[in-house]
């Protein structure tokens, strides 16, 4: 017989400690919840995930600069799509 397995269970890997322990940062879930929002065109949300993002990036730093290099411009990034979906190009013809 199998063992149900709840969405917040699938998000987590097993620790040393026996303890759950979540494989993705918070951040990166926010990230993809912004991505998902711009794919479903809700710019409201996106707009107001990416204002949540950068609150996180920027009231602490992170342990590694890297990760705080990669971090930052993933928001960048993230901006940029938004602004293009919000102000798409007009084509000349």
């Amino acid at each position: 017989m199998g063992v149900a397995v709840s969405d917040d269970e699938a998000g987590r890997d097993a620790g040393t400690s026996g303890a759950p322990r979540y494989s993705r940062r918070l951040s990166d879930k926010i990230l993809i919840a912004f991505h998902h929002a711009c794919d479903q065109a809700d710019f409201e949300v996106a707009e107001q995930l990416l204002q949540i993002l950068e609150l996180m990036l920027t009231r602490r730093p992170l342990s590694a600069d890297n990760n705080r290099r990669r971090s930052m411009e993933s928001l960048v990034a993230a901006h940029e799509r938004l602004w293009h979906l919000r102000h798409p190009l007009n084509k000349l013809e």
